[in-house]
């Protein structure tokens, strides 16, 4: 692996092809390998959960590093800010899983489901807050449809929802893993541009479905 400077970094991930897919590999094996000593210092290397999030971690650090590219203000090493980045999605991470009472298949039945009944369970939730989950959740159906490609759903289905690894989401698309990132990377561009222009954000998707 070829050391690279902040600029070479920089320029890689923003070169299409396979320029880029190489960066991809080189930062995904260098979070993978720095992960997991930071991570044990808040879950032990042989609980079920570590291997499977350091994976999950490192996969979406590199989403979020490609969203945040422009952000990089080159006050540190590359890897650096990376790694920083890193560990506060795991930390995130770790708090939603040991927080999470059920799964995302309780809060979101299939994507085939056209009702919202799941997501309206919750007994302590009043009328106005089942009225205002249903209306999200048709809104951010719409959304979908009219944003996205079949991929891109299908991608997001596939690794948000029901939590398969990069390589099987690969595997299925049959396409590579670089290219996924590529593909969930354009996908949640376009969903921010939407959500801000219908004056949304992901805070309020969320609290939409939280117990009022």
């Amino acid at each position: 692996m070829n050391a690279r400077t902040n600029e070479s970094w920089l320029e890689d991930l923003r070169t299409p092809g396979p320029v880029r897919d190489a960066a991809l590999d080189d930062l995904h094996a260098i979070v993978s390998k720095g992960l997991p000593y930071a991570l044990s210092r808040w879950l032990s290397p042989d609980d079920p959960l570590f291997t499977p999030l350091v994976e999950e971690v490192s996969q979406e650090t590199l989403l979020r590093v490609l969203d945040q590219l422009d952000t990089f203000e080159g006050r540190s090493m590359f890897t650096t800010w990376v790694h920083k980045i890193a560990i506060r999605i795991a930390l995130t991470e770790l708090r939603r899983k040991r927080w999470q009472d059920s799964s995302l298949d309780e809060l979101v039945d299939n994507e085939e489901n056209p009702a919202p009944e799941r997501l309206m369970a919750d007994p302590q939730a009043g009328p106005e807050t089942s009225t205002e989950r249903a209306d999200m959740l048709t809104r951010i159906r719409r959304i979908l449809d009219e944003e996205l490609t079949e991929k891109q759903r299908q991608a997001l289905v596939l690794l948000g929802l029901q939590d398969l690894p990069m390589e099987e989401a690969a595997r299925i698309m049959k396409t590579n893993r670089n290219a996924l990132y590529k593909l969930l990377h354009d996908a949640r561009l376009r969903l921010k541009r939407r959500l801000a222009a219908e004056d949304l954000n992901a805070q309020e998707v969320l609290s939409a479905f939280e117990s009022r």
